[in-house]
């Protein structure tokens, strides 16, 4: 096989939604792609029907764009080793075992699920698992085990019947992992894997090892689940002769929960509060939502960036990579051996990093939808000027709305905990007189307004919060939201003073 420089592929199964470590897989494909101006390829593995999940495709394809990975060849693009969907290749599949059983490594299993299932039995209450392989395959039902005339009767009246590898005795597999190091792993540990299956499609191990010989894969990074797998794909490299043109392995280290015990689940991030999916999920089985990043209001890049620092080092101190500098820094050497802990708060830091690298223009086309939704008809000068005042607050997109709605909305409630702890008698006679000097500016600005604050307080001899925190109140109905003098300037004399009247009466 001719390689034509680096090309690594993403081969996801459509069985679901695409989870972080998922993501975090193609990221690093794409990374090391680009970085050896190689190929990004998109594979759909998807030839166990069983676990097929109707919409998984076309969710894991719309999340993969969400996020800017885009791919050289694919389902989507298609290119020159089409297709690219393996339910497509099964004509394919076909050619290559018959190749294996030619050469007499594989073989037809005839064995029933309640033969196997018996065999499992009859192991000694050890907790042993039962191993189709070297030490068992010969009292089971297969073409190494029948006479020749039965498998043929067999075969003759259409008894179903897998095809599994033969695995080879006291050998010894061995491989450089581009992250592990050396990896040898005797074949006696191994089970001969089922390759076919009866339904006519192959295994995603048969498949993926066809597939990225013909596809001319030179470097496979996948998560480390994969390296048990990885001496049954070593072997069928050597049986179907192809170990000259085999890829170089990397596997990736998991993504772990937040107290590191554990690899990161969907169940980790509903009772801590956090998506472990890209964009919303609808579960066509259970009905159920899943929120994801893009809803839950966090910026692709600084998702990116997020997932980038997930089991990767750059060597430096530096934490905020544009995509570019990713790629320019990115290296296999630097991925980490052991599991990353996902750290939710970390992630919602990198999103607020982004958002302040963000121009308001930007933020805008984010917070004015918002505003329609709200039916709120603004200045564009306007909305630019509050995007200003409240950026720094923003973690998640939809803080802009929750930091912004007070320059728009005048409060029809005032929070009842915050009003106990600071509105006592005379509260509001003070802030009548308060208002009347504020009336009373001819130039209303952050400057003057400070001056008659500070005057106002030594006049009074009060301390400043007893001015200032029921005055928030009133303008804001809480206690939170920019500097107070920034939120009078930007609200106008009339509102403001509007504001200080309408919660005097209400409260």
């Amino acid at each position: 096989m001719e390689t034509t420089g680096i090309r690594v592929r993403f081969a996801p199964s459509p069985t679901g939604p695409l989870h972080l470590g998922g993501v975090r897989t193609a990221l690093y494909n794409y990374l090391f792609a680009r970085k050896n101006n190689g190929k990004f390829i998109l594979r759909i593995e998807d030839t166990d029907q069983n676990r097929f999940v109707p919409g998984a495709e076309d969710y894991i394809i719309k999340s993969l764009q969400w996020c800017g990975l885009e791919f050289d060849e694919g389902v989507i693009q298609g290119g020159p080793y089409a297709p690219y969907r393996q339910s497509e290749r099964s004509d394919i599949y076909k050619d290559y075992i018959q190749v294996l059983l030619d050469k007499g490594h594989a073989y037809m299993a005839f064995d029933t699920a309640e033969e196997l299932e018996d065999a499992r039995n009859k192991l000694p209450q050890s907790h042993e698992q039962f191993q189709y392989g070297i030490n068992t395959r010969m009292q089971m039902k297969n073409s190494l085990s029948l006479p020749a005339d039965e498998i043929r009767s067999r075969i003759e009246r259409g008894d179903r019947y897998v095809i599994r590898i033969l695995i080879p005795e006291n050998q010894t597999v061995h491989f450089h992992d581009l992250i592990r190091g050396e990896v040898n792993v005797l074949t006696d540990a191994l089970d001969d894997k089922v390759l076919f299956k009866s339904d006519g499609l192959p295994t995603y191990h048969l498949a993926n090892v066809v597939d990225d010989y013909l596809m001319k894969i030179t470097h496979v990074i996948r998560g480390e689940e994969w390296l048990p797998s990885a001496p049954l794909h070593l072997l069928l490299y050597r049986f179907f002769g192809w170990e000259g043109s085999m890829p170089q392995f990397a596997h990736l280290p998991l993504i772990l929960k937040p107290d590191g015990n554990g690899k990161l689940s969907k169940r980790d991030g509903d009772r801590l509060g956090f998506p472990v999916f890209p964009m919303e999920w609808n579960d066509p089985g259970t009905l159920e939502i899943s929120h994801g990043y893009k809803e839950d209001g966090y910026l692709p890049d600084a998702f990116i960036n997020m997932l980038a620092l997930l089991g990767w080092n750059p060597g430096t101190e530096q934490e905020i990579f544009a995509i570019d500098e990713l790629v320019s820094a990115f290296s296999l050497d630097r991925i980490n051996k052991s599991g990353a802990k996902f750290d939710p708060l970390k992630a919602r830091w990198f999103n607020h990093k982004y958002v302040q690298l963000k121009s308001d223009t930007e933020l805008y086309s984010y917070l004015g939808p918002i505003l329609i939704k709200n039916c709120i008809t603004a200045d564009s000068e306007y909305v630019l000027k509050v995007i200003a005042l409240i950026k720094e607050r923003v973690e998640l997109l939809p803080d802009l709305w929750k930091n912004s709605s007070l320059f728009f909305r005048a409060p029809e409630a005032y929070d009842k905990q915050v009003k106990q702890k600071i509105w006592q008698e005379g509260t509001s006679s003070l802030l009548e007189e308060f208002a009347a000097i504020v009336s009373s500016l001819k130039i209303f600005d952050k400057d003057n307004l400070h001056s008659i604050v500070e005057d106002f307080i030594v006049k009074k001899k009060i301390k400043t919060g007893k001015l200032m925190n029921p005055l928030r109140l009133l303008v804001v109905g809480s206690n939170q939201g920019p500097g107070m003098m920034d939120i009078a300037v930007m609200l106008g004399k009339e509102e403001f003073l509007r504001r200080i009247f309408n919660g005097i009466k209400n409260i």
